[in-house]
């Protein structure tokens, strides 16, 4: 049921949540005297965590009074299906990343995304895909020097 899964959505976020305080305050959380240390924005991040999955399970509580009927369903097979189709062309993406490297795999996912979802043409799509995927570069390997993973396309032109 959604109050279910509502528990167990919250308890697992909560459980996230005490982990990055926990291992925020073993590396640090705290302000030393150049900045904040490594665990500060973590630390916060997980007390949020915290709070918003203890703000949810108190919600789910008071809503026990009130009946349903039937008991309301958390997900049903037509809402499982939209999600499929964005949830494993995603993890697809993931998984190609390490052989494709991240432009090439982004650049595919867009397109994919658009003809898929968008209801793009190829010929629309592809472009923004590489686009995309050619921003992504600038801005990251060139601008701001950050190296994601690459694979054979960008150890071909030399990157």
């Amino acid at each position: 049921t959604r109050r279910t899964m509502e528990i167990v959505t919250s308890v697992v976020f909560a459980a996230a949540g005490a982990l990055a305080i926990s291992d925020s305050l073993r590396i640090g959380a705290g302000w030393g005297a150049d900045g904040p240390r490594s665990g500060y924005f973590p630390f916060w991040v997980g007390l949020l965590l915290v709070l918003a999955s203890a703000a949810n399970l108190l919600a789910v509580a008071r809503a026990r009074g009130v009946r349903h009927a039937p008991p309301e369903m958390f997900l049903t097979w037509q809402q499982a299906r939209t999600v499929a189709t964005v949830f494993v062309p995603t993890v697809i993406y993931v998984v190609a990343i390490p052989f494709t490297g991240i432009y090439v795999a982004s650049a595919v996912l867009v397109a994919w995304f658009m003809v898929r979802l968008g209801e793009f043409s190829l010929i629309r799509a592809v472009p923004a895909g590489i686009a995309t995927a050619l921003v992504a570069f600038v801005v990251f390997e060139i601008w701001v020097l950050v190296a994601l993973p690459k694979g054979p396309l960008e150890d071909y032109l030399g990157y």
